[in-house]
């Protein structure tokens, strides 16, 4: 049997060869009753061109590519609890067709969650992961196991600062400005309502689809802007 460490590195090396971009493990004692309390963040990024478009409207690219990153953060995170399943332990992959979505769009244990206990990165102001390296244009799963994988430091404070852009260029105003902490409640950051009705209007007029995505909000962060210039980006997490 591989050691805690050895079985962490090869986790990670399988879940980059599908196409993970970053991942991290996740301390969830008190989150999950069910004694999966290790959680394994992954993430996928967006094309930079398709990022770049989002600042003027929503598109069909888009929709298409959000389908298909979900689509292959499932095979990610299915194949990564085999892999931990077959070394002996228990695991859960999160995947779309798994985890229920209420209608106030929340789950059980949020990926967003999972993702900052990770060490992926922090809430921003626009209620989106923001990772230094691709912002928040990025997609994200988890998966929940007992494996003894050594878990990395979490982000417990915003590095959002000053900056309110993503709150000042939401079209339908659904952005409180409020600034992130661990355990905040969404609704402190976002008018849900507002958020979806402003989606829903903006991708029909733009595309034709009915349906809420919109983008503008992680499109015009400034972190995301650094990766879409090329700065940051590129290298899996891996501790």
């Amino acid at each position: 049997m591989l050691e805690a460490q050895e079985l962490k590195q090869e986790l990670f090396r399988r879940l980059a060869a599908e196409g993970a971009a970053q991942m991290g493990v996740a301390d969830l004692r008190g989150l999950v009753p069910s004694g999966l309390e290790t959680g394994v963040a992954v993430l996928v990024s967006l094309p930079r061109d398709l990022v770049q478009a989002l600042q003027t409207a929503p598109t069909r690219a888009y929709y298409a590519a959000y389908h298909t990153l979900n689509a292959q953060l499932d095979r990610i995170v299915t194949r990564g609890a085999a892999f931990l399943e077959q070394a002996g332990y228990r695991a859960w992959a999160q995947t779309t067709s798994a985890v229920v979505q209420d209608d106030g769009w929340s789950t059980p244990l949020p990926h967003k969650t999972v993702a900052t206990r990770a060490g992926l990165g922090w809430v921003g102001k626009s209620c989106l992961l923001v990772t230094r390296a691709y912002g928040s244009a990025v997609r994200l799963s988890s998966l929940v196991t007992d494996a003894p994988l050594p878990w990395d430091t979490p982000v417990e404070e915003s590095q959002c600062k000053g900056c309110s852009l993503c709150v000042q260029r939401c079209p339908g105003q659904a952005l409180t400005g409020a600034t992130w902490r661990p355990g905040l409640p969404r609704e402190v950051l976002l008018r849900k309502e507002i958020c979806q009705e402003t989606q829903l209007r903006r991708m029909k007029a733009a595309t034709g689809i009915d349906t809420d995505l919109c983008g503008l909000c992680f499109a015009v962060c400034p972190h995301t802007q650094r990766y879409l210039r090329g700065r940051a980006g590129g290298k899996a997490h891996m501790r």
